[in-house]
């Protein structure tokens, strides 16, 4: 069976404020009713697959665990990149990783943040793809185009490597993105595809290929794969040797120096959803074009794309604008201008904001966090803990912490006391003592937690012992 790879690393900035470092626009709700990871796992059903394998950041790697726990597609199967090295390694890893398990299995190769609307077609092509990726084709996946489009890179197809109406086509060459008359000619012509960057190969295939063309990468590779221990939740690399490896993209690496590729056409309704004007187009919208999602009121506005998390948004006499509100930034925007969304995120950069990286909400294995109040002095979280999860055993430096309840059931445990405290009840964590807290009840436990001292920085957390490092994988 096939052994789908899916790359959800990326920080996906051209859709801030929703899509941020430590929360991605991969693990979003953008389209449909799942995040765009849990879709592009769900998209394979009804292909005859294994469970995927997931490659992503470190520090998404909770979030990786816990989206494919709820859809029941979490099976030891997602490789940690300790940093981002481009997609060559990442599918040299997800290869390697394949191979030492005794097999030699055709990968599908997929982005996590995709939009494809026609499964049908879809699972046609992958398919197709299949039986050609068994002969020792590298297939890549070509997107039928609908326009001039500037924005992506293009596959310029050759003859058909066999007489079967649905055979593949050999690849003449890749293209960078073009210029509108260029794009304009490709259309024209035909012979054109925009480049999807979803492929297909066998595991040593690809592996044969790379060694050919970029033995560096496939080295640092293997040296980092070298180490991996079993029966731990998530697939450690070791990071020295990852970090040694070349950054590379596998069309650069590979697809456009072997004579092996060939590209399937694909026309199945597929977008990149690399902007907001591109979500608005994907997007259901009203009789007046508007796409809405959140609390909305509209009066005389046309083909906006509103997004509210938590707030009413009110938009009258608009046209062609992209409003996006969140609990802690609001970005208005032209529709044709939203390529320049990177400006923000290039300044929140320059002066060190947290808006760039992390959402007012965070969060984590036990449950969420909504920094609600952030001054110098004092902090307050509203904390959902889920049922059955917990702390780690923890302790403070720099500040002291107040805990109350607001609904559920809390079980503390401050230096060598335990109680169990209930609604409108609160407790007192003072400096240097060591602490923890857990949900014993059935349902989800709420707190308010308003911290204050000197110093109140994430790196003032000090870890007992992680007690509750087994359920990571969860």
């Amino acid at each position: 069976m096939l052994l789908p790879v899916i790359m959800a690393g990326g920080t996906g900035s051209r859709l801030w404020p929703l899509s941020r470092e430590l929360y991605p626009k991969q693990f979003i709700s953008l389209h449909g009713q799942h995040s765009m990871l849990q879709e592009t796992v769900n998209r394979l059903t009804g292909v005859e697959a294994r469970a995927p394998l997931v490659i992503c950041n470190e520090e998404h790697r909770f979030l990786v665990a816990e989206q494919l726990r709820q859809i029941n597609k979490l099976s030891h199967n997602i490789i940690l990149e300790p940093v981002g090295r481009n997609t060559a390694p990442a599918i040299a890893l997800a290869a390697i990783n394949a191979i030492e398990q005794g097999d030699d299995p055709v990968l599908l190769v997929l982005a996590a943040d995709h939009v494809i609307e026609n499964r049908v077609a879809f699972h046609k092509a992958i398919a197709t793809a299949t039986q050609y990726a068994k002969q020792g084709h590298l297939v890549t996946f070509g997107i039928v185009p609908t326009g001039p489009e500037t924005g992506y890179g293009y596959i310029h197809r050759g003859a058909q490597i066999a007489d079967a109406e649905d055979a593949p086509f050999g690849v003449q060459r890749f293209v960078e993105k073009p210029n509108l008359k260029t794009a304009e000619d490709y259309l024209a012509s035909g012979e054109y595809y925009w480049n999807s960057g979803m492929f297909m190969f066998r595991a040593k295939r690809y592996l044969q290929e790379l060694e050919k063309f970029r033995p560096d990468i496939l080295d640092a590779c293997r040296r980092a794969m070298a180490g991996v221990q079993e029966g731990q939740d998530f697939i450690n690399i070791d990071k020295e040797d990852f970090i040694a490896c070349p950054d590379e993209s596998v069309d650069y690496a590979v697809m456009e120096q072997t004579d092996a590729a060939v590209v399937v056409p694909l026309d199945a309704g597929w977008s990149d959803v690399g902007s907001w004007s591109a979500l608005w187009e994907v997007n259901e919208k009203d009789a007046a074009g508007n796409s809405l999602k959140g609390d909305t009121f509209l009066h005389n506005t046309k083909n906006c794309y509103i997004n509210s998390e938590d707030q009413l948004v009110a938009a009258i006499g608009v046209e062609n604008l992209v409003i996006v509100n969140t609990k802690d930034a609001v970005l208005v925007a032209r529709k044709d201008q939203v390529q320049d969304v990177k400006r923000v995120v290039e300044f929140l950069k320059s002066e060190c904001r947290s808006e760039y990286r992390r959402h007012r909400e965070t969060y984590w294995p036990w449950g969420r966090c909504d920094l609600v109040v952030n001054t110098g002095r004092f902090n307050v979280n509203r904390i959902t803990v889920k049922p059955g999860e917990a702390f780690e055993l923890q302790m403070h430096y720099h500040r002291t912490e107040h805990w109350v309840i607001l609904s559920g059931t809390a079980k503390v445990t401050i230096q060598d006391k335990t109680l169990l405290l209930t609604e409108n009840q609160s407790t007192f964590i003072p400096i240097g003592h060591q602490h923890t807290l857990e949900n014993p009840g059935k349902i989800p436990l709420e707190l308010l937690e308003i911290q204050s001292g000197s110093y109140l920085g994430d790196d003032d957390l000090i870890l007992i012992k992680e007690q509750f490092a087994h359920k990571e994988g969860q």
